[in-house]
Order: structure tokens, then sequence, then C-alpha cells
């Protein structure tokens, strides 16, 4: 069954400044709200961009990548929700996830590494062939938290 297993997030009022090479600011929440339209609540990311308002990775995909000396600890690959036990990559644009009691995200594209990526990480993205994770909107808000399950609908 597959799980939430970290949950982080980007606080409105922490910014970068225009430097690159710094990882990727996330702090840890265990319990968070998914707004319908919009994103996680209080993510300085949320509600820019219809389509990227979540970024999703796979555990087992983190694990894999950890053995070729890539950073992995929550957050900094830039993404906002790791779940376990579900291989996100093969995740297809439409597909609907149930996340916890009552929040539904659909998948909208694949994640595709960037230069800030790059710069926090120190590295290339070409090891993995540049797909991290996948990009989802929010159909359904809710309360999530880590161990929730998820399930595709």
């Amino acid at each position: 069954m597959a799980t939430i297993f970290s949950i982080v997030y980007q606080p409105e009022d922490k910014k970068y400044e225009e430097r690159h090479g710094d990882d990727f600011i996330r702090d840890p929440l265990t319990k968070a709200n998914l707004i319908a339209n919009h994103g996680l609540e209080g993510d300085a990311k949320a509600g820019r961009q219809p389509s990227r308002q979540l970024n999703i990775l796979s555990l087992d995909w983190l694990n894999e990548i950890k053995e070729l000396g890539y950073a992995t600890q929550p957050g900094q690959f830039g993404e906002q929700i790791i779940i376990r036990d579900l291989d996100v990559n093969a995740l297809k644009p439409g597909t609907q996830l149930q996340i916890g009691s009552t929040a539904v995200v659909e998948i909208s594209k694949p994640r595709t590494g960037c230069i800030r990526l790059e710069a926090a990480q120190g590295r290339s993205n070409d090891a993995f062939g540049g797909l991290v994770g996948q990009m989802a909107k929010v159909l359904t808000g809710g309360e999530i938290q880590v161990g929730d399950t998820v399930s595709q609908i």
C-alpha cells in the first residue's frame, strides 16, 4: 500500500536570493492542507501555475538515485511530497490519486530537471534522464499527513 513518506514546503516568508547553488528551501511538515486549484497551503510556490501545484517523487526512485551519489533527504530535489511504494515516474498525465481521506490530485506532466536542481545537487541531471517525478494539480482539497494512504482512482 502506497503512503506519504514526507511532506515539505517553502514557507511564503522564506525567499531565495539571486544566487544558485544553495539547497532548496524546504521545511518539513507532519500534516498539511491541500487547497483545490492552488496547491499546498502556505507554500511559496502554490497558486502560480495551474499544472504545477505539487511536485511529487517516489521514495524508491530517491533510494536508487542515492546510490549514484545524489543528496536525497526530503526537500533536496525541490519536491513537496514523497510517496513510498508507488512508482511515481510511471504515472501518466490524467492519473488521479486519492491522498488521505479527502484530497485528490491529478498528474499533469512529468517534472524534468532544471538548472536550480543541478546547482543544488552540484551535478548534472543526466544520470536519471532528467525525469524527476511528476507535477500535479489539486482537484479536491483536504488535510494530508505523513503516513496517509495514496491510491490511484
